[in-house]
């Protein structure tokens, strides 16, 4: 800021006092030159994103009883970890939609997971200050082509960038000065294929000629506290190939990508840098409001924060414990679950990345 004051202080000096000495031409290239230093010293040096699992803020159907009460913001007693961000991220695991049919095939409703909140819950999304979400999942497609649509509709309504279906394979959006592209990939019917590595590869090399930063979700591996490792292979689940998290991961690093936000398995997995940029291969679930089991790990809610410098390349994290039970929003967990569970699990799945966690959360890379 001081270099800031000198600078207008000298260049105002020269124009009031000396503009007698100087051409039109000179005090032009004198402002531009100022201007451009002026926007040089306000670039930020590094970028904090912040990312989240899956949210599910309450469904009316099969009925309203799946609603939260009103009163209590979904992401009050989580706002001021989430106020940090320079970008938020989440994934969108539902609709946000006042119309549509189910699109699924139950014979009993009570026991069909479709999610359908209502559009007017998008306006906790834009409060809480997310930037971005991914809509790459099973759940998107819940009320069919209606759902799809008036999802869309409502986080643009709000100014969240999103992507992952057909529509919509990537969004482009910008903040601070600075340029991101998002794109985001699921095995589900309506979503951009996570096993199509070709396909993938090709959207992430573009985004890099047109972005500063390259933001990459996915939506894959199988679900539950026996999958909780990731094995390095295709994993499959009922029967359904939910893509090898881990060669796309890389693959999409090597394409262009900046950081890797992964979610799907319900529970939380490792972290990975690799060749500098930051993987989390799932962050489970984050806020999900009844119809989800949240018994033991799979209600750790937690929270990634990311310093990137203005390359993409890691710098440091931290990792903030919330906790989810069943109908109640997330809260910071004293306990701090979440940590304890994934320090654990990165230092078994990817010892070679030499991520150091301390006890408040912070976690840094050992370089030789």
């Amino acid at each position: 800021m001081r270099k800031l004051l000198l600078l207008v202080f000298i260049f105002s000096f020269c124009t009031s006092i000396q503009a007698q000495k100087y051409s039109k031409e000179a005090l032009d290239s004198m402002y531009v030159l100022a201007k451009n230093t002026e926007l040089k010293l306000a670039a930020p040096k590094s970028i904090k994103i912040m990312a989240v699992g899956d949210i599910m803020m309450g469904t009316n159907f099969p009925k309203d009883s799946y609603l939260p009460p009103e009163g209590k913001g979904p992401f009050d007693d989580v706002q001021e970890v989430l106020n940090l961000a320079d970008i938020l991220f989440g994934n969108l695991e539902g609709t946000l939609t006042d119309e549509g049919e189910n699109a699924k095939r139950c014979s009993d409703p009570s026991k069909c997971y479709s999610f359908r909140s209502p559009e007017s819950y998008g306006d906790y999304l834009s409060k809480a200050g997310f930037d971005v979400m991914s809509i790459a999942n099973n759940h998107i497609g819940d009320f069919g082509k209606t759902g799809i649509e008036n999802t869309s509709k409502t986080l643009k309504k709000h100014n969240i960038a999103y992507a992952g279906v057909f529509a919509k394979p990537y969004d482009i959006f910008e903040k601070n000065g600075i340029t991101y592209g998002f794109c985001a990939f699921a095995p589900n019917k309506d979503c951009v294929k996570i096993h199509n590595l070709t396909n993938a590869a090709k959207i992430v090399a573009e985004l890099k000629q047109k972005a500063d930063i390259v933001i990459v979700s996915f939506h894959g591996g199988a679900e539950g506290h026996k999958h909780t490792h990731v094995p390095r292979k295709t994993e499959r689940f009922y029967g359904e190939d939910r893509g090898d998290v881990y060669r796309f991961a890389h693959t999409m690093i090597d394409a262009g990508a900046d950081i890797i936000l992964g979610h799907g398995p319900h529970v939380s997995r490792a972290f990975e840098v690799y060749k500098d940029k930051f993987i989390a291969y799932s962050l489970g679930n984050f806020c999900t409001y009844s119809r989800f089991n949240l018994t033991g790990i799979k209600g750790y809610a937690p929270i990634a924060e990311i310093d990137i410098d203005l390359k993409g390349n890691f710098i440091k994290g931290k990792l903030h414990s919330a906790k989810q039970i069943d109908e109640v929003y997330p809260f910071i967990d004293d306990k701090k679950g979440a940590l304890k569970e994934i320090k654990k699990l990165t230092t078994e799945d990817f010892p070679e990345s030499k991520l150091i966690f301390e006890d408040d959360g912070s976690f840094t890379q050992q370089k030789n």
